[in-house]
């Protein structure tokens, strides 16, 4: 994914207004290369820009501002490099205004300036800035959500109590009212604060945000075992937390309980919620402004660099992410996590022994999440063995079952060539989990492959698919269930969707090439095992593709299986 660039325009007039002076023309020869300078960093960092290198673009695109003097269309794109780059201070100053400003960029800018006023303690101004219409759509429900901390900071305690509304927001309306209970609590209206907490934590699946929350807010009350109550309930429904797990031990051994949010703190908070909303509305770029806008405010905030690393990660810059995931400390809750994110960017790079170098360290700190992140790796570079010895331990350690444990577990023991074993673990955590898409896909899948029981993984297949219409992976399956069905045309219809889903996939186009060649399109299936081969295919696969494309009989004849 790359970001999505703003819309713009960079006539060369604009940037060659270097080239003049109040006393008229430079000299030609100096003039043109003082534009070509100019032109030359505005293009530089346009390009960094696009490919996700924001630090790069808002170092190229300031000078670019710099040198041309332009202060309009120029100056908005260093802006917004700055803005992504997490320069907000600088972005601040950049904040497009006047006519000559796009109204989205004029938007954007007023929001970075009320959040720098925030995060410099300057409460009266961010309030002003903040107020009224002057920040529309789309940011109206990040100014919304950042309105009653600025009125905090401010010291105008009843505005800061005013719950923030935005008609047709359920995100305004949830995370307001989490932010609204946090102000109760720093006015000292204690009974006021808890009854919204418990109204954010009331649902049969409260976030677990929420629950740390409401936890943290009974601690500092004395009520430690209220706290653990609720910590109990959260590890009830997410047994491998690492957040939930460090709150109630902190709970239970009588430590200092944490610190309610200071207004930065809340206000950052109150920007997470926007950033996760934009980037799953494919705002990518929206999103990771507000991103850098809650980090300018709290730059211990964990999540939010989590968040970040993962974008940079999508959007191709890998140093980006990287630096991003190395944020979370040892100790913090995140950290597994990070580290865990961290050793998959080297292995997806192809430096295995780095990333399992990473996952070793993280999971010698205990974290079943790096314990876990280090079975996956393991898998991944074929080592079944340890894999399936750590998690065995991480099975026996489970306080409730982690249908995730049974499923990595099946998946290695399958490669082993353990089937039995595998086919026990996997259908003991589709037990845990009978509508899991991925769980559905693999166990089907297998089955299809092994020619067993087509009929049941025929439906799980089915299902897995309706769940994820847009899963290569899992069309895939149910062509080469159709395939190992006899239905060779419809085998040939699910294979071209799959590939043109997951084009780079070389077991997928190994299997279109099969399905061809059953339905007499034999060019078209030497084709596909001929691109099998650029694709880095496995051993199996390659073997399999090389051996079809020198024999000249196609692949050997399926043993069909009958529902």
């Amino acid at each position: 994914m790359r970001l999505r660039l703003l819309a713009f325009a960079a006539p060369m007039v604009l940037l060659a207004a270097c080239a003049t002076t109040s006393e008229g023309p430079a000299d030609p020869g100096v003039a043109t290369a003082a534009a070509d300078t100019a032109y030359g960093m505005f293009l530089a960092g346009n390009a960094a820009l696009a490919e996700g290198r924001s630090d790069e673009a808002a170092r190229f695109l300031d000078m670019a501002r710099a040198q041309s003097g332009d202060e309009s269309t120029v100056a908005e794109r260093a802006f917004t490099a700055a803005l992504l780059a997490g320069e907000i201070s600088k972005a601040a100053q950049l904040a497009p205004d006047g006519p000559a400003a796009s109204e989205p960029g004029k938007r954007m800018g007023r929001l970075t300036k009320a959040v720098e006023s925030i995060a410099t303690g300057k409460g009266k101004i961010a309030q002003e800035q903040l107020a009224g219409d002057a920040i529309g759509f789309p940011h109206r429900s990040a100014a919304a959500l950042l309105a009653p901390w600025a009125a905090a900071q401010a010291g105008d305690v009843e505005a800061s109590l005013v719950r923030p509304q935005v008609r047709g927001d359920p995100t305004v309306d949830y995370f307001g009212q989490l932010g609204q209970a946090f102000l109760y609590e720093r006015a000292r209206r204690y009974d006021e604060a808890e009854t919204d907490f418990k109204a954010i934590t009331g649902s049969e699946s409260p976030s677990e945000l929420t629950v740390l929350a409401y936890g943290g807010f009974l601690e500092r009350r004395g009520r430690r075992a209220d706290a653990i109550k609720l910590y109990d309930a959260g590890l009830g429904r997410s047994p491998s937390s690492v957040g939930l797990k460090a709150a109630r031990a902190r709970a239970a051994a009588g430590k200092s309980a944490p610190a309610a949010p200071s207004v930065k703190e809340g206000a950052a908070l109150a920007m997470l919620a926007p950033a996760a909303t934009m980037i799953a509305a494919k705002q990518g770029q929206i999103g990771l402004a507000y991103l850098r806008l809650a980090l300018r405010l709290d730059p211990q905030r964990n999540d939010a660099w989590l968040m970040v690393g993962d974008f940079l990660q999508g959007a191709g810059d890998v140093s980006g992410a990287r630096a991003a995931y190395a944020r979370p400390k040892p100790g913090s809750p995140e950290y597994g996590a990070a580290q865990a994110k961290l050793a998959w960017s080297y292995q997806q790079e192809g430096d295995k022994a780095t990333a399992v170098k990473l996952a070793r360290a993280a999971a010698a700190t205990g974290d079943a999440d790096a314990r876990l992140t280090l079975s996956d790796l393991l898998r991944a570079n074929e080592d079944y063995e340890e894999s399936v010895r750590l998690l065995g331990e991480l099975i026996g350690e489970a306080r409730t079952p982690d249908w995730r444990l049974y499923y990595a577990r099946g998946a290695a023991l399958s490669q082993m060539g353990r089937w039995s074993e595998a086919e026990a673990d996997l259908e003991a955590a589709l037990k845990l989990r009978p509508d899991e898409p991925e769980l559905l896909n693999f166990l089907g899948y297998t089955w299809i492959d092994r020619g067993e029981r087509l009929k049941e993984a025929m439906a799980m297949v089915e299902k897995a698919v309706a769940s994820n219409p847009r899963s290569g992976a899992m069309i895939d399956s149910l062509g080469w269930a159709h395939y190992r069905l006899g239905d060779y045309k419809a085998a040939v219809e699910k294979l071209e969707q799959a590939v043109e889903l997951e084009a780079g996939d070389p077991e997928i186009n190994n299997h279109l090439g099969d399905a061809y060649w059953m339905v007499g399109r034999k060019d078209e299936a030497v084709f596909q095992w001929r691109r099998v081969l650029t694709l880095k295919p496995d051993a199996k696969i390659k073997a399999d593709a090389e051996r079809k494309l020198a024999s000249g009989q196609g692949p050997l004849a399926p043993k069909l299986a009958t529902q």
